[in-house]
């Protein structure tokens, strides 16, 4: 169920969802593939131009990418639109995106670590952003058999949040509301040994001022509070998406050495940092991330 707080019904709010109701339901009537790489193209061609994104994706690369040549930038504007959409598109039509992500491999320094983790039963904290496709990690997780809890920000419109909830739970579950109610629920996983999968990548006021390609960026420490509260791995994962735009392929680094939390949650600053350095399209550009500070 979503967080009451965040959604909001009404004759409005229907009409605004009966748009994105029709796409999605035109969508299902093609094959996964055609209408994952439709959304993407319609999001680079005509949704991010439209609703002005591109404008966001360019001034977060003019702060912390000057030096990007012109013909770079406008090539990053589409290439993330597609990717965000491209993801839009996975998480509201379930089925086929988890069919393809369950066949993710995983690999990556930490596998090892990871795994024996899971196998005695100590509580893992999976950390990623908005990369890629981040429900991947735990779609492949869970096809191995270590399913995880994921925190979700419900959507404001209270008809298109009901798919989205519905969406979310046929991909991985459980799923919680973002909250005092959302974090009791993850919290009473860790006490259990039982792994959540957690986004730390966009600005939050009540963060610390850490670093983020070269900038501050209010960062939540939550993730490494809770590694040191309770002992679990604390793990940076994340789902990269392949040349093809439909497979994945899972990177699971080094767990985070326990410390204290600022240290430990500025390792996972870097991590992605360094994800993104590799793959810059397939990261979010369109957050505010640096805002407050």
């Amino acid at each position: 169920m979503a967080a009451a707080e965040f959604e909001h019904g009404g004759v409005r709010n229907y009409l605004l969802d009966l748009p994105l109701r029709a796409l999605f339901g035109l969508l299902a009537l093609m094959p996964h593939e055609r209408a994952v790489e439709l959304a993407g193209w319609l999001g680079a061609r005509i949704l991010a131009p439209a609703l002005g994104l591109n404008r966001r994706i360019r001034n977060n690369l003019a702060l912390v990418r000057p030096e990007m040549p012109r013909d770079e930038v406008d090539r990053m504007c589409r290439e993330v639109s597609r990717n965000a959409t491209r993801l839009m598109a996975e998480t509201f039509l379930p089925l086929g995106f988890v069919e393809r992500a369950r066949h993710a491999p995983i690999g990556g320094e930490g596998r090892e670590a990871l795994f024996a983790a899971l196998e005695k039963g100590r509580p893992v904290i999976l950390v990623s952003g908005h990369f890629g496709n981040f429900q991947v990690p735990r779609v492949a997780l869970a096809a191995r058999g270590f399913d995880s809890a994921g925190i979700y920000r419900p959507m404001n419109n209270a008809y298109t949040n009901r798919r989205y909830v519905a969406c979310l739970n046929r991909i991985a579950t459980p799923n919680h509301p973002r909250g005092m109610r959302g974090t009791k629920a993850i919290i009473g996983h860790l006490r259990k040994g039982g792994v959540i999968a957690l986004l730390n990548d966009q600005a939050a006021y009540e963060g610390k001022k850490l670093r983020f390609m070269g900038r501050p960026a209010l960062t939540m420490t939550s993730a490494a509070e809770f590694a040191l509260k309770f002992d679990a791995l604390l793990v940076p994962i994340y789902g990269i998406r392949q040349g093809n735009g439909q497979d994945f392929r899972v990177e699971v680094e080094a767990p985070i050495p326990h410390s204290d939390p600022e240290t430990m949650t500025q390792a996972l600053n870097d991590s992605l940092e360094a994800m993104v350095d590799a793959h810059p399209e397939q990261w979010y550009w369109i957050h505010r991330r640096w805002k407050g500070v």
